[in-house]
Order: structure tokens, then C-alpha cells, then sequence
């Protein structure tokens, strides 16, 4: 019998979170789609057969909250997120041209969109830009490949009035428009996402990582939590994600003796250490502030002498992280659902990329043991919502004519033991064994992306969920 399937995968059980189905399975992939699902396909048909007797096929997880460019991530994003199960991600930040690069010199196998950041002195003149400014930042990052743009208001923050006519502009022109929350007048946290809520107003808006809000700065953490699921509830123009890693990621560069970065030097006041650049550099010898470095292929976290002397030779331009994420906030957020049943934040993401919390499945797996999500559930959180808010229509579920973008799961040891993206194995226990990157962009970018060597995916973003709950 002539062979017909590219890729078969055998004895294990298929998760789709659009049907509900949970079921004893194997399941048959040819030309980059699922082409049968059914018991006991015949082998003999397929050129490679993978038997994964007590693992789940789920659809491919798609992140939409990561970092792999020059300036966030870098060149080792790829491998990390393959590495655990990431078919599809969202770099938040840019800039494109970078990720782009890094796509084309590193890619793995995944597909990648990007939104550029709007950040005072780097890509706008500075902290109250004027629409003309703006149209121009969002024209050129559309035709490089972005699929909108990101404000940096925790970090690098914008006026109030500026904030607005970003997201007002990036809705004229039906772009993605995401916001780590915070502007000149409100920081990153919960007042700063509650501003973010007005300034949003009818506006669609993706507010990035909204567990972040939620560690405590102005009220108790739980009272937070429950006031950016309540704001979420009553603002269905909202789109949002939330990661479960303890631990976040910002900028480690100084100016002036000082962090450059708001959340950097918060989260230095938050372990009791002064908001500078000798502050930070005794918070990396005590171990509160943990230092990205590159080791082995990957980032790594490090503290002590030794992260402080790679710090320095960088002059100071590195990422850095901190245990600033209290656990019941990225609970709650993780699992809270709306009165009509859908999950109050659309999908569970990691901010990470590049930065060392890609824990997706492993934590997220944890919430399915603990019964607080089931794998449809969990699915759906960390695939199909997401996949749908990026205009993907063929990825996030598991079923006869998608794109064969697959993470298979042993649920018992919380990771992921396969991954496949656009029909391609890219990883395999954990060996990555993919090439190239397809980049999610806009009619724009489409030239763009095919000039850096990469295939462009083109979405038509105002038929998609971010612009219709």
C-alpha cells in the first residue's frame, strides 16, 4: 500500500478543546494538516510513526506573551520555547527588524508574530507623541512585518493623552495594540491597569500579563485580583493573558545610576534595596535580583559575583528577573471565568521566550492535576484562544483539515514530549530538531518578511477575535 500520511502518531489520547473530546486515538498527519483521527491506523502507510503510549495530543501551544529579539530574549528564544512544547508565539516588544533576524539565523520551526514597542527616545521622540508620529511608527512597523504595536507604560512610560491615541490609532487601522500598563501618571499596577481600562475605552486592547498588576503595591493581592477580573468582565473589548511563573523579566541597563526601567527599580524597592545602580548591584549578590545569561545554548538565572561580573562587562545592558509574582493572584487569574462560562483572561502566557519561565505546559499541567482546569480547558487557554486572537484560524484545535501544529503531553511528569508545527516535528523529548520560521504579518509586511528569507503568514486581523469577542 502505497504510503500516505508524512507523519503518524499512535496509541495515545487526542484533547481538542472546540469539541470536547478526550478520547483513545491516533492521529495521521499529511501536507502540514491532520488529515484522520481514528483507532488504529495503519503504520504501514505512514513514512514516520511515533508511539506515545499515556501521552495527550493537544493542539500547539501558542504563547501569546514572549521575548526574541536583540534587545529581549535573543538568539536562544527559539530553542527554549520549542524545547516545551511552543509551536506559535507573539513577541511583545520587537523590534521587528531583530526578531526577524533572529528568526531567520536561529528560527526552529516555529511561527512567530510581533508587535514594535512604542518607547520614549527609541521609536518616538518622547513621552507625549502626536498622532502624525504615531501613524508613521505604525505604518513603517507594518510594512517590516509587526502586526501592531506595543506601549512599554510599565517600563518606559507614555502621557496619559499619548497612551490613548496610540490605542484610538491602532483601532482606526485595525492593527494589534497591546499595553503592559502604566503611564506618567499611574504606575505598573493595579491603578495603573484600571487607567489602562479607561484609556482603552470602546477600544479593542490587548493588556499584557495582567497578573503583574496584582502583587500587592496598593491593596492586597487577592483584592487586586478580583478588581482586574471584574474590570475584564464588564469590558468585553478587553483581551488579556496572565503567566503563572513566580518570577518576572525586566531591564537590567542604568543610566544616570539608575535603572532605566520603573518596574526594575520597583521590584528593587520591593526587596528592600535602593532603586540604583549600586542597589541592583548588591540585589545580584544577595540573590534577589537574578541576572539572564547566556549558558548552554539557552538563558540561564544567576546571582553572585559571577552574574554581577557579566552584568558589568555588558555594561549593564541585561535582563533581569525577580520572585516578585505572589501564587494566589496566578491561581486565580489562570482559572477565573466569566458569568457566560469563557475564561475571564483569555489565555495563559509566559512573557518569556528568551527569558527562563517558559512553563506553559509544566505549570499548567499542575492546575489539570489539580482539577482546577481540565485538559480541554487548559487547551483552550493555552491554544485556541490565543491562536484565534491572532487571526489563526487553522491552529488551536485538534481535528481533520487544521494545521498540524501539535504538542503532545505526559501529563504525569508535566512536560511536553513533541512538538509540531506546520506538519514538521520540531521537537522530540526534548531534543529540537526544526528549521526556519513562518512570521504571522499583514498584507504590509508580507515583502518584508519574504525579503529576510522567512515565509510570511497573512492574517486578516479584523476578522479575527481580537477585534470580535
Amino acid at each position: 500500500m502505497p504510503q500516505s500520511h508524512d507523519v503518524l502518531l499512535k496509541n495515545a489520547t487526542v484533547v481538542d478543546p472546540i469539541s470536547g473530546r478526550v478520547e483513545a486515538a491516533d492521529l495521521a498527519v499529511a501536507a502540514g494538516k491532520i488529515v484522520e483521527i481514528a483507532p488504529d491506523l495503519d503504520p504501514t502507510r505512514a513514512r514516520e510513526v511515533f508511539h506515545l503510549p499515556g501521552c495527550h495530543i493537544l493542539p500547539g501551544i501558542v504563547d501569546l506573551h514572549m521575548h526574541a529579539s536583540a534587545w529581549l530574549g535573543g538568539r536562544s528564544a527559539h530553542k527554549m520555547m520549542a524545547e516545551v512544547g511552543v509551536t506559535t508565539a507573539l513577541d511583545m516588544s520587537g523590534p521587528i527588524d531583530s526578531v526577524l533576524d533572529i528568526a531567520r539565523d536561529y528560527g526552529v520551526g516555529l511561527t512567530v508574530a510581533c508587535v514594535e514597542a512604542v518607547r520614549p527616545g527609541q521609536t518616538v521622540r518622547d513621552a507625549d507623541p502626536g498622532v502624525v508620529e504615531l501613524q508613521s511608527l505604525l505604518d513603517a512597523s507594518l510594512a517590516k512585518g509587526a502586526i501592531g504595536l506595543k506601549i512599554l507604560g510599565g517600563h518606559y512610560p507614555l502621557t496619559p493623552e499619548a497612551t490613548a491615541r496610540t490605542i484610538a490609532l491602532a483601532n482606526q487601522r485595525h492593527a494589534y495594540v497591546a499595553f503592559h500598563a502604566g503611564s506618567a501618571t499611574k504606575g505598573s499596577n493595579i491603578e495603573g491597569f484600571l487607567q489602562a481600562v479607561e484609556l482603552a475605552g470602546p477600544n479593542s486592547l490587548h493588556i499584557a500579563h495582567v497578573n503583574s498588576y496584582c502583587r500587592g503595591a496598593i491593596r492586597p493581592w487577592m483584592q487586586e485580583t478580583e478588581e482586574v477580573i471584574a474590570a475584564l468582565e464588564a469590558h468585553p473589548n478587553l483581551r488579556s493573558e496572565s503567566y503563572l511563573s513566580p518570577l518576572n523579566g525586566t531591564s537590567a541597563k542604568c543610566t544616570g545610576g539608575a535603572p532605566e526601567s520603573r518596574v526594575t527599580q520597583h521590584c528593587l524597592t520591593m526587596g528592600g534595596f535602593s532603586p540604583t545602580e549600586a542597589g541592583l548591584a548588591e540585589a545580584i549578590l544577595r540573590g534577589w535580583a537574578q541576572i539572564n545569561l547566556e549558558a548552554g545554548g539557552r538563558v540561564v538565572l544567576g546571582t553572585g559575583t559571577a552574574a554581577l561580573e557579566y552584568w558589568r562587562q555588558r555594561g549593564t545592558d541585561t535582563t533581569v528577573s525577580f520572585a516578585v509574582n505572589p501564587p494566589e493572584p496566578r491561581l486565580r487569574l489562570a482559572t477565573a471565568k466569566r458569568q457566560s462560562g469563557e475564561f475571564a483572561v483569555d489565555a495563559v502566557s509566559t512573557d518569556g521566550g528568551g527569558i527562563p519561565r517558559n512553563v506553559i505546559v509544566e505549570m499548567g499541567l499542575a492546575l489539570v492535576k489539580l482539577q482546577a482546569l481540565t485538559l480541554p480547558e487548559f487547551a483552550r487557554k493555552a491554544s485556541y484562544n490565543p491562536a484565534r486572537l491572532l487571526g489563526l484560524t487553522g491552529k488551536g484545535t485538534v481535528a481533520p483539515g487544521a494545521d498540524a501544529d501539535i504538542t503532545v503531553v505526559d501529563v504525569d511528569r508535566q512536560r511536553a514530549v513533541l512538538g509540531m508545527a506546520d506538519g514538521q516535528v520540531i521537537m522530540h523529548r526534548g531534543y529540537v530538531c526544526g528549521r526556519g520560521t513562518r512570521i504571522i504579518t499583514t498584507a504590509a509586511g508580507a515583502e518584508a518578511v519574504r525579503q529576510h528569507g522567512l515565509q510570511p503568514i497573512l492574517v486578516d486581523l479584523p476578522a479575527g477575535a481580537f477585534y470580535r469577542r
